[in-house]
């Protein structure tokens, strides 16, 4: 009986001999050559023949990776969200207001007009998905706060929809789950109460100040560095879970790897995110940093995070991930825009957002509680998952990267069938790392754990 291939397998090139070959659903990879490529091709096509001793031992191989012969069907890692819309997390955008002008911001902060969440449309939204979470026995539910502006610039609106929140939780036995992103631009009384209240905050901090201070500057074109690493090492100091999230600009990949040691060595985030700076907002003429330039840079970046006992990540190559969403925007992603709106995206904060049609789903009801939902529009968003996207289907990052962010191939594509983009090219390279890296560490050979299936 000829071997059976029992895997969705990819064969990526290392170099004019090499291959990675790797089956995402089996968690497994390993190095070949291509003979191997090619007998795997000729299995999958069913070509029958005699095998020689070598090609036996590759079989029993192929066999323990679960390549071929396995008993167990591939489980595909699709989900779909479906039927009524019962979210239990809010994401409140309380503001467009900023105390930085930071140059590439996605959103203009500060530029837009002026627009800020009041409690009421804090509270209904509140009400909302603790209502969901009651129906559904759920142990907890999650407030975030977010935005097309500085989150904190809101303060009274934050603090207060906080204690509401937690009133919440308290009556209805229920945990809350709080965070928020910032840009840290903050006095000691709201670090002090950050610490104390929410579970975490995302920090945008560029690295190295004389990095941070050329595209971080505040409302009165000044150097923010010196206020952001006090907030730093506040948090430090009172032991709060925050993670850094950098931002690269094309004139600053080459001091990726340097801004990245500066943090190592002198703060303690849970969590180092790099992106390439997005061309949005006021950065939507720049030159783009989506480039082979910055793969070598966040690789070494990468080379020095590691004397640390760190790593440094990229939105989209999450190799211990499994699964058919981005994001939220596919997984009824509620947010709530500062005048009450309802978004699946942190990108489209506004209803005069571009592609605020694609993105807003909802307004509130003219009651106080409550709201209606465009499920057509919500649907939609429903089936963003990579398994629709056929540029992606030939791609062994996909289960993975699960097609990026979409607002970002809009962005790029328009609304045009999603077509690949630079960010692709960077998503790859860099997950072919980690599987390099998977295999180095397992001893050199091969890599395989039993896949763990977002659900």
């Amino acid at each position: 009986m000829s071997p059976k291939v029992t895997a969705e397998v990819f064969h990526i090139p290392i170099d004019d001999e090499n291959y990675l070959i790797y089956a995402p659903l089996r968690k497994a990879a390993f190095l070949g050559n291509a003979h191997t490529v090619n007998f795997l091709v000729d299995l999958f096509e069913g070509n029958q023949r005699g095998y020689d001793f070598e090609e036996h031992k590759l079989i029993e191989f192929l066999e323990h990776l679960e390549i071929l012969n396995s008993q167990e069907e591939e489980k595909k890692p699709i989900t779909q969200f479906k039927g009524n819309f019962r979210p239990t997390g809010v994401t409140l955008f309380l503001t467009t207001a900023c105390n930085l002008r930071c140059t590439y911001c996605y959103a203009s902060a500060g530029d837009t007009p002026l627009k800020s969440m009041s409690l009421d449309t804090a509270k209904r939204g509140i009400d909302f998905i603790v209502k969901n979470a009651i129906e559904q026995n759920k142990p907890s539910f999650r407030l975030s706060y977010h935005g097309g502006g500085e989150p904190t610039t809101n303060w009274q609106v934050l603090v207060k929809s906080f204690e509401y929140a937690k009133r919440k939780a308290e009556q209805s036995k229920m945990l809350l789950h709080a965070s928020s992103a910032t840009n840290g631009f903050l006095s000691d009384q709201q670090i002090h109460w950050i610490a104390s209240h929410l579970d975490g905050v995302s920090l945008s901090f560029d690295g190295l100040p004389q990095i941070h201070d050329k595209h971080r500057v505040t409302k009165q074109g000044e150097k923010s560095s010196h206020h952001i690493i006090k907030t730093i090492r506040s948090f430090d100091q009172l032991k709060f879970n925050y993670n850094i999230r950098m931002t690269v600009t094309h004139d600053q990949i080459a001091f990726l790897p340097d801004s990245v040691e500066f943090i190592c060595a002198n703060f303690n985030p849970q969590r180092i995110q790099v992106e390439p700076a997005y061309q949005l907002g006021r950065w939507h003429d720049a030159p783009s940093a989506e480039t082979t330039d910055f793969i070598e840079a966040y690789r070494e970046a990468q080379f020095r995070a590691k004397r640390y006992d760190r790593e440094i990540s990229y939105s989209a190559a999450r190799l211990d991930l499994l699964t058919n969403h981005f994001c939220g925007v596919s997984q009824d992603s509620f947010s709530l825009s500062a005048t009450g709106e309802v978004s699946g995206c942190y990108e489209v904060f506004s209803t005069d957002s571009p592609y605020a049609n694609i993105f807003f789903y909802g307004k509130p009801r003219d009651q106080k509680t409550g709201y209606e939902f465009d499920l057509k529009t919500l649907d939609n968003l429903r089936n963003k998952g990579v398994e629709n996207r056929d540029f992606c289907k030939s791609c062994f990052a996909k289960w993975h990267c699960a097609g990026d962010c979409y607002h970002k191939s809009l962005v790029v594509n328009g609304e045009e069938e999603f077509s690949g983009s630079e960010r692709c090219h960077i998503t790859r390279e860099l997950i072919k790392d980690q599987l390099l890296n998977r295999i180095s560490e397992a001893g050199g050979l091969y890599w395989h754990e039993p896949p763990k299936i977002k659900s």
